[in-house]
């Protein structure tokens, strides 16, 4: 880690007057090479040197938060929500925060249009407090991470990327990552906020920390470009459902990225992972963005494991919820499934609900959200001939809660019919992570006890790779 200070910017350049006094922020700057491509490597290092890029970025973020939190800019303590991991075999988790909905900021635009104009006289994040402001993240082409304590606005940088704090949190840490801010961009993911995304996952390398994206239509309050981000300390839900390869190129050279589906979950959805460079994997991520917003179909995205998985999910509850077809049970909870409750970590705002929250209600709420099998083929076709792949012959996905005990989504998948499999020890902090690939090709990753850790054979190292963990 290089630290300076404005001094150590190049001289001659000119500091340019922006509205928003972020020349007072300090500036982190990721490492990437030359050609803007960094490699999608997969070597994660938890490091206690202070001098480490990957402990200092956690730091910067949670000391600053913690900062604001002493500085009562909040609306509330999120650490006083009860939080707890509901009984069954997917392992949701239920948060109770009964004065978010009321304290948070309110839509304020249409809900039935993935794409809108920005709009100067709404809500939009130039018009935050300069306290709520943490710092400024930017890629470096200096081959190693930098700070910067202060450092100059420059015609090169005069729209920034900047970290600050999401005033009505949902979990400790609570960030939102809002990529070059005077642009005044609506919600809509490009190639640029993307890899910006990717990067600041992969910067913070904790397997705790998630960022996320809600589209217009899919529970984006906000229609100015932003991204979510907090610390978990549990798996999500998502994360440990198993996956299917459903991709293959159509010509070579490929570029190495790979989409599954997840299955045993109750939204379709999903995986890209892989690629030769984390510009490849974001390129991907963020082309079938763009395909989906330009075709108006509201979709939420889970950046998960330090940026190496990424998960996408179309989804249609809003249309549902104006066209009378919601579960008239869940609409009375008034939970809002954007992406951290479709990803599995549940906000409830009713005591009531929170005390007999069980993975029925889960799954009853998150099919509500899913596409149906129909629609979501045809986003499935979309998004390969988009990224110029072509689709793997799969049999048709069967979704419910009432799926064999053996085959859910925890740790017992681990009894199902193996063929290879992998272990990593440690995993993240939940007994031993473990990635498997049954006899029908289906990769499962989850969770398990020390004595199942002997299964043999392995995958090779490459595959553990695409089922999203590392080899050991």
């Amino acid at each position: 880690m290089k630290f300076g200070g404005a001094a150590a910017l190049e001289q001659g350049e000119k500091e340019t007057l922006v509205t928003f006094s972020v020349s007072q922020l300090p500036l982190y700057a990721c490492k990437i090479d030359d050609d803007g491509n960094d490699v999608n490597d997969n070597d994660v290092t938890y490091s206690a040197d202070e001098s480490s890029s990957i402990s200092f970025l956690h730091d910067l973020v949670l000391g600053q938060w913690e900062d604001r939190v002493r500085r009562g800019l909040f609306r509330y303590d999120v650490t006083l929500c009860e939080t707890k991991v509901i009984s069954g075999r997917c392992g949701f988790i239920a948060q109770l925060n009964e004065g978010r909905h009321l304290k948070k900021r309110p839509t304020e635009f249409r809900v039935d249009q993935v794409l809108q104009p920005f709009d100067d006289s709404k809500f939009n994040f130039t018009k935050v407090g300069q306290e709520e402001a943490l710092f400024r993240f930017e890629l470096s082409r200096d081959h190693i991470p930098q700070y910067f304590p202060s450092a100059r606005i420059t015609s090169e940088s005069d729209s920034p990327n900047i970290v600050a704090i999401n005033v009505s949190p949902i979990e400790y840490g609570h960030v939102l990552l809002i990529p070059r801010i005077f642009d005044c961009l609506p919600q809509m993911i490009d190639n640029a906020s993307m890899l910006a995304a990717l990067h600041f996952a992969k910067e913070a390398a904790d397997p705790f920390f998630r960022v996320g994206y809600n589209s217009l239509g899919a529970f984006a309050t906000i229609n100015h470009l932003h991204f979510q981000a907090y610390y978990l300390q549990v798996p999500f839900p998502a994360e440990k459902a198993p996956t299917r390869i459903i991709s293959e190129p159509k010509n070579t050279p490929h570029n190495g990225v790979v989409i599954s589906l997840l299955l045993k979950y109750p939204v379709r959805g999903l995986v890209f992972e892989g690629g030769n460079t984390i510009q490849d994997l974001s390129d991907a991520v963020a082309g079938s963005c763009i395909r989906l917003q330009s075709t108006n179909v509201p979709f939420n995205v889970l950046i998960s494991s330090c940026g190496k998985r990424i998960f996408l999910f179309p989804q249609c509850f809003a249309e549902k919820q104006a066209l009378g077809q919601v579960n008239p049970e869940v609409l009375e909870t008034q939970v809002n499934p954007a992406v951290w409750e479709i990803s599995g970590h549940i906000v409830l705002k009713r005591k009531e609900d929170f005390d007999k929250a069980s993975e029925e209600y889960a799954w009853k709420l998150l099919a509500e959200v899913s596409l149906s099998e129909e629609r979501f083929e045809e986003v499935k076709t979309v998004v390969l001939e988009t990224l110029g792949l072509q689709a793997i012959c799969t049999e048709n996905i069967r979704i419910s809660a009432e799926d064999d005990e053996e085959t859910a989504c925890n740790s017992t998948f681990a009894q199902h019919q193996l063929k290879d499999c992998v272990v990593r020890e440690g995993g993240l902090g939940v007994g031993i992570g473990v990635a498997c690939r049954d006899s029908e090709g289906v990769v499962w990753w989850g969770f398990t006890e020390c004595k199942r850790a002997a299964v043999e054979p392995r995958l090779t190292e490459a595959e553990v790779v695409l089922a999203g963990v590392e080899a050991r």
